[in-house]
């Protein structure tokens, strides 16, 4: 252990290796190298649909879904291989939003892919695992955003450490109610 707060840093920032699966996920935000790596994964053939979710943000003209849809299609994605969720405006309306438009489509997913921002990939992990069956594996593909956020470099700056510990107490927030849930 170098660090007192390495196990912070294990704990928030989740990446796994990828497999084969049935959906990309994109939790909801105004980030492009989301959608980037997401185009990537699917143009590779590691899954044949994109599931952007996200409602509007004051920050775009439209919502998070339109964004990142138009990122995919400029990066070589077909429209018709991105699926809509354009209503979620938090991580649990993200998972749970997109779990229905799946089924609503007729897909019931054993495995996905998840791209999300480094330092927001523990919280989102675990709330795609409260939302979706409990026997749906997730991978998880972390992006470094704006923030320039890494595991390597979160504890550099004043900045970065309230966003990080700011995760921690959401993740504390979130889920002690569900932990009972989780045991049944």
């Amino acid at each position: 252990m170098l660090y007192p707060f390495d196990c912070i840093t294990e704990f928030i920032f989740v990446e796994t290796a990828l497999a084969p699966s049935d959906v990309i996920l994109i939790p909801g935000a105004s980030q492009p190298q989301l959608m980037k790596k997401a185009a990537l994964f699917y143009k590779q053939g590691l899954a044949p649909y994109i599931l952007p979710s996200g409602g509007v943000n004051p920050s775009l003209e439209s919502t998070e879904w339109d964004f990142l849809k138009k990122m995919g299609i400029t990066n070589g994605v077909p429209e018709g291989a991105i699926l809509k969720e354009d209503k979620a405006q938090t991580t649990f309306e993200n998972a749970s939003f997109s779990l229905e438009v799946l089924r609503r489509n007729g897909i019931y997913p054993k495995k996905v892919i998840m791209v999300c921002k480094a330092y927001h990939s523990r919280r989102a992990l675990l709330t795609y695992q409260t939302a979706f069956p409990k026997e749906t594996e997730f991978f998880v593909s972390p992006i470094i955003d704006r923030t320039e956020i890494t595991k390597e470099n979160w504890f550099l700056t004043e900045d970065r450490i309230k966003t990080i510990m700011t995760e921690v107490e959401k993740i504390g927030k979130y889920f002690g109610s569900h932990i009972h849930n989780w045991v049944k």
